[in-house]
C-alpha cells in the first residue's frame, strides 16, 4: 500500500484549493460582520409596514419579476402582480403593530430573512387580528429587494 494511500492524500486538497476556500470563508465572515441585519431588518419593516399602511400601491418598488408572494392561500409572483393583490386587498384603512421582529444571514451573498409577528387593524375593527410574515431580502447594489414574502394571519383556536 502506498503512502498516499494510506494517509488518504489523494483527498487532501491542494494549497490551491485551500488558499481558497480559506479567502472565501474570510470574504464571508467579514461581510457577515460588517452587515447589521438586525438594524437592516429594522429599518426595512418600518419602511414597509409605514409605505403598506400609507399607500401599499407603491410597493412596487420592494418587488422585482423574480420576487414572491404567498399571502394566506393565494401564490403571487411578479411586482405587478404582487402589488395588485395588496392593492386589491378589502379594506381602506389599516395599521400594522409589530409584536417580534427576528432576522439572520440567510447567504453568503448578503440575504436576509426577516421574520415579524403582530396585530392588524382594519378599518374601524377594535379587536386587531394576529399576523405573521417572513420577507426573504437579496442584495441589489447598495439596496434590497424582498425575493419571497410569506403572510399569514394566525386565527385563535
Amino acid at each position: 500500500m502506498k503512502v498516499a494511500q494510506i494517509f488518504q492524500l489523494d483527498r487532501v486538497p491542494s494549497f490551491v484549493q485551500l488558499a481558497f476556500i480559506v479567502l472565501r470563508l474570510a470574504t464571508h465572515i467579514y461581510h457577515l460582520m460588517s452587515l447589521d441585519f438586525n438594524a437592516l431588518a429594522q429599518q426595512f419593516t418600518e419602511f414597509y409596514y409605514n409605505q403598506f399602511d400609507t399607500d401599499r400601491s407603491q410597493l412596487g418598488n420592494l418587488y422585482r419579476d423574480e420576487s414572491m408572494l404567498t399571502f394566506e392561500t393565494s401564490q403571487l409572483q411578479g411586482a405587478k402582480d404582487i402589488v395588485e393583490k395588496l392593492v386589491s386587498l378589502p379594506f381602506q384603512r389599516v395599521q400594522h403593530r409589530i409584536t417580534t421582529l427576528d432576522a439572520q444571514p440567510a447567504s453568503p451573498s448578503g440575504d436576509v430573512l426577516v421574520m415579524i409577528t403582530g396585530d392588524l387593524l382594519i378599518d374601524e375593527e377594535q379587536n386587531p387580528q394576529r399576523f405573521s410574515q417572513v420577507f426573504h431580502l437579496i442584495p441589489d447594489g447598495s439596496s434590497y429587494y424582498v425575493f419571497n414574502d410569506i403572510f399569514r394571519l394566525n386565527y385563535s383556536a
